[in-house]
């Protein structure tokens, strides 16, 4: 039986951004029932103990998060939120650091990509708030802030070292830009348990991108997405459900995971080979030839 790393699962599609990084929604607008995320998690004990609530929608959106939380640890999962940031200030810490919570990430680029009448700074105090409140009263959880907008032609300069400079001030910890991207730095500790993770942008997999690879990939292996209206995805960037391996309303989790699309998918990633039309099109499984 597969043991997967995380499942992530979708609570709700609504992140109410529209990021230039992320591709529009075309999905209409689904939040999951706690009725229907209770059943997903039974089918889920003997995968998996890691929850990731987040494909494409942002579950701090939802005032009910808590309940979900709450769930998940009655069932014996941890969870990582995945957050643009904005809503932090929507929730209470004791939503943000429950018992469950083993990570928040939170994606700072966010700010970088949207129109808002919310200035940077203000923005950021939200984010550091949260980052002091963990340091002070919740040992547990890490929270990584992601900075996933590098380029060789530091196409983002002007607003990561707006970025560096707050950190710098708040955390004490020297942060140089140029050094980042040329030493391709994954990572700076700021604090305990508080990370600012680096990566590069990536292109979304798409049906009409123009290219196409064979290679390996983990999805199926190491995890899967289960999406707002119950389609299970083999990974977390087919936020559209364009391999759609079955729908948990009309089928078990372990029917769809033994289907010979899922088993066909899984052996053509042992050898190498994307037999699915979105896989052939991904450029993101070709940075999994780097390693």
């Amino acid at each position: 039986m597969s043991h997967f790393h995380r499942v992530h699962v979708e609570i709700t599609n609504i992140c109410g951004l529209a990021c230039s990084f992320c591709p529009p929604k075309l999905q209409a607008s689904k939040t999951m029932s706690l009725e229907f995320f209770e059943k997903i998690l039974l089918q889920l004990k003997p995968y998996t103990k890691n929850l990731a609530l987040h494909v494409m929608g942002d579950p701090l959106t939802l005032s009910n998060l808590d309940k979900y939380l709450d769930l998940s640890l009655a069932n014996g999962f941890e969870v990582e939120l995945t957050t643009s940031g904005y809503y932090l200030k929507k929730n209470p810490f004791t939503t943000l650091f429950h018992p469950c919570i083993r990570q928040l990430n939170i994606s700072l680029n966010a700010y970088n990509k949207n129109d808002s009448n919310l200035s940077f700074e203000s923005y950021m105090q939200g984010v550091l708030a949260v980052c002091d409140k963990k340091l002070q009263e919740y040992p547990k959880p890490f929270i990584n802030l992601r900075v996933w907008n590098l380029d060789t032609s530091f196409s983002e300069r002007s607003f990561n070292e707006a970025l560096f400079g707050i950190l710098e001030k708040h955390f004490g910890e020297r942060l140089e830009m140029d050094e980042v991207v040329l030493n391709r730095v994954k990572s700076v500790r700021l604090a305990s348990k508080i990370l600012l993770n680096f990566d590069s942008y990536f292109e979304w997999p798409s049906l009409s991108s123009n290219h196409e690879s064979h290679a390996s990939c983990y999805g199926l292996k190491s995890h899967i997405g289960i999406l707002a209206n119950g389609v299970v995805v083999p990974c977390c960037l087919d936020g559209e459900g364009v391999i759609n391996l079955g729908d948990l309303h009309v089928e078990s989790l372990k029917t769809i995971l033994e289907s010979k699309r899922s088993k066909a998918m899984l052996e053509g990633f042992a050898n190498h080979k994307a037999v699915e039309e979105l896989c052939l099109k991904c450029s993101y499984k070709d940075r999994f030839l780097e390693h």
